[in-house]
């Protein structure tokens, strides 16, 4: 049997922060929930280049800042769906998608600009 443990101290430990900080380009981003429970990687501060799935049009950004991007399209994903069988706007995961898109707004307004906007 494996043993797991560790992984859900580390869980109870994260989500018992508000908020965790993370500094980058000379800048500290404060990361709010639900996005602090996001899985940064190993190498948080590295660049990533993700693709907009309908411009085609592409961005290099922080692997911190592309797991809060993952967190928004998957979110509005479950939205969408959940609203298809309970009626437009009626998901709570809505709040998610809003508060991310909010935070890439206020601090990655370029990356906002090609992936979300």
């Amino acid at each position: 049997m494996i043993d797991l443990s560790y992984i859900i101290q580390d869980m109870k430990a994260r989500n018992m922060k508000e908020t965790i900080n993370i500094k980058y380009n000379g800048k500290t981003y404060v990361i709010p929930k639900p996005f602090n429970q996001c899985d940064f990687s190993a190498e948080p501060l590295e660049m990533e280049t993700v693709t907009n799935p309908f411009s085609g049009q592409s961005i290099a950004m922080p692997r911190f800042a592309v797991a809060i991007y993952d967190v928004i399209m998957g979110s509005n994903l479950i939205a969408e769906q959940y609203d298809s069988k309970h009626g437009t706007g009626t998901s709570p995961t809505w709040n998610d998608v809003r508060k991310g898109l909010d935070w890439f707004r206020q601090h990655f307004a370029k990356e906002y600009m090609v992936l979300l906007d």
